[in-house]
């Protein structure tokens, strides 16, 4: 036996109020759709010269009253249309609901209504003749909240039914949903949606109560009312204007009104293989690369959505696009993209005249230039992360941190002899341990710890080797540190080795060197290659026996971290000189937590528990001097 699907219609509105649509301020989008494409229907019919108005006339009860000079309906299309739930068909296309040439889909773009309605009444009247040349009558379908509904034909003079071809909704408002219909609500809401629309659309408005409603002037209705036309506005970046300064003021005034910024620069788009134009707006202020990228979007000039995302690619997050398209697909709420080969395409080629204007703005020295890379040098890092060429101009004109202050690294190759190797480090922490030492050695080194700059780094290495970058080691640094004398050395061996076992416990080797500057007593360098082997011995614990001698083959005794003590200074001679055995462990200890510091990373429990402990040794000798713990204790 074959059944058909119960449809609960209570059900089906809180489907739509609660998870297909984002707010029920979307009903009224969808009955100007309705009556735009019932209109684009009729010209299709009769020709451009068909009449093209809709209508909004709030009503005495609290209701809403939306006329459209549409194709209107028979008995059988409304029917079909109306009385079953999701139905498609070949008369959705003759009807003015297909989505290949028109905005919405009628039979749940009308329920939708039902988000602020009880009840909703349509009067049609269709501008198509019988065969026999006859005029159908006209029809009324009226739908109420608990799914039930009416349809029938009128006479051809009912006072309900329109008096020419098109179709009259009337809405009877739901309880709390009131202020939905009420006329300011209405006419900013038409506003919004629809001042783009090429169709006459006018909302009727008191004049005690809306003589300030937005849209243009109206015409008086002769009893305490006035119409007001909201739509028939061009687009603003297609406006005729006498001179391009004029353009751009009226455009950054459109910026102003409708995104809530002055731009820092605008750009131009123009995909007219996707019916698509419009104005990408450069953002005033830098703004996170994971802030979301909402721009206002118009499908056949109806507004689709004020924050519509996934429309450009990922680093372009410094603009907002206003813009207009016809090829592009909705989702089902009509208040998003349909992610299809369309949208990809346009998302590319969207991208690709952002990023020429972005290349062109860089590539001469500017104020416009300078001001976008000022404030949006992180978009600049993230193209030039997929882009040869902007990772090209990028090298030349990014600013980074570096040992001779923020520049380019043009400025740090010509500070230092010619041929010189740059280094970068991976983060901020190992530039703050390396760059004082760095610095006096004459080591050209950028810190690469910010957003991008590390993959930034690498890439424009193994792109363009006429940089000469690379990145630091533990044995960059000491290297150029010089080594103490070695019968100095042999001097301090004893104590040396008593401190570096001292430290073992912290994964730290320690050596001595001397270098400048000389106020700072020890530098702490991160060995990559002692991370791996930490892991490998970490790995060789936890292996059975067979897998753990193999790779106990490949390891070493290499730790993390070195500390290299500096034997210009003094404080670490006297600890190198002491013979007190507390004292020197207390001492090393102070100057691996304090190199820690310097390198800007939080101490952790641990690390800050070794700092008080070794502290509190240092003390007990300065304030008990000539005395031990135990001789205290006694």
């Amino acid at each position: 036996m074959t059944s058909t699907f119960q449809v609960d219609l209570h059900g089906v509105v809180d489907l739509l109020a609660r998870h297909l649509y984002s707010s029920p301020r979307v009903y009224l989008r969808e009955l100007l759709q309705n009556g735009v494409d019932a209109i684009t229907a009729r010209r299709g019919l009769a020709g451009e010269d068909a009449p093209a108005t809709v209508r909004l006339r709030p009503l005495p009860d609290g209701g809403l009253e939306v006329a459209d000079s549409g194709v209107g309906l028979t008995l059988a299309e409304a029917g079909e249309l109306l009385a079953t739930i999701g139905r498609s068909s070949k008369r959705d296309v003759e009807l003015g609901t297909g989505r290949e040439e028109f905005l919405g889909q009628f039979g749940i773009g009308l329920l939708s209504a039902f988000m602020v309605a009880d009840e909703i009444e349509l009067t049609s009247r269709s501008a198509r003749r019988h065969d026999d040349g006859t005029w159908p009558a006209p029809v009324r379908w009226r739908g109420f909240a608990d799914g039930s509904y009416e349809l029938a034909e009128i006479g051809p003079d009912d006072p309900a039914a329109p008096a020419e071809p098109g179709s009259v909704v009337r809405l009877r408002p739901r309880r709390d949903m009131e202020h939905w219909l009420a006329p300011a609500t209405v006419t900013a809401l038409a506003q919004d949606f629809g001042s783009l629309l090429p169709v006459d659309l006018q909302v009727e408005v008191r004049l005690d109560l809306d003589a300030d409603a937005p849209g243009s002037p109206g015409h008086e209705d002769g009893a305490g009312t006035v119409w007001r036309r909201l739509s028939g506005h061009e687009l603003p970046w297609k406006e005729s204007h006498a001179t391009p300064a004029e353009r751009d003021a009226a455009l950054t005034r459109y910026a102003e009104q409708t995104l809530g910024f002055t731009p820092l620069a605008r750009i131009d788009l123009d995909i007219p293989v996707a019916g698509l134009s419009g104005v990408a707006y450069v953002l005033p202020a830098a703004v996170s690369p994971t802030t979301p990228s909402s721009h206002r979007v118009y499908l056949k000039r109806m507004l689709l959505g004020t924050k519509v995302d996934d429309l450009l690619p990922p680093w372009a997050f410094f603009v907002r696009c206003v813009l207009d398209a016809s090829a592009l697909r909705p989702t089902a709420s009509r208040e998003g993209l349909y992610e299809d080969e369309v949208l990809l395409a346009t998302r590319e080629a969207l991208g690709a005249q952002v990023r020429a204007w972005a290349l062109a703005a860089l590539a001469e020295d500017s104020p416009a230039g300078r001001a976008f890379l000022r404030v949006h040098h992180l978009a600049v890092r993230a193209l030039a992360l997929q882009d040869d060429d902007m990772l090209d101009l990028a090298a030349r004109v990014l600013p980074f941190e570096t040992t001779e202050g923020t520049g380019t690294l043009t400025d740090l190759q010509a500070a230092l002899p010619e041929g010189a190797r740059l280094l970068w480090t991976p983060s901020v922490e190992e530039f703050r341990r390396v760059a004082p030492v760095a610095a006096a050695q004459g080591l050209g080194l950028v810190n690469g710890g910010y957003v991008y700059d590390a993959d930034l780094l690498e890439r424009i290495s193994r792109r363009f080797p006429r940089w000469r970058l690379s990145p630091v080691t533990s044995s960059d640094v000491a290297q150029a540190l010089l080594e103490v004398d070695p019968l100095r050395e042999l001097e301090i061996a004893g104590s040396v080795q008593a401190i570096d076992a001292a430290l073992a416990p912290q994964d730290c080797e320690v050596i001595v060197r001397a270098f400048e500057p000389s106020v700072l007593p020890a530098m702490l360098l991160h060995d990559r290659d002692g991370d791996h082997e930490r892991e490998t011995r970490a790995t060789v614990e936890a292996a059975d026996d067979l897998w753990g001698q193999v790779l106990a083959g490949l390891s070493g005794p290499a730790r993390s971290r070195q500390l290299v003590l500096n034997d210009t200074n003094g404080t670490v001679r006297s600890l190198l000189a002491t013979t007190d055995p507390q004292v020197r462990e207390a001492g090393a200890q102070s100057l691996y937590v304090t190199a820690l510091l310097l390198s800007g990373r939080p101490l952790r429990s641990s690390e800050a528990t070794l700092m008080n402990g070794s502290l509190a040794v240092l003390l007990d000798r300065a304030l008990h001097p000539g005395t031990t713990p135990l001789e205290e204790n006694r």
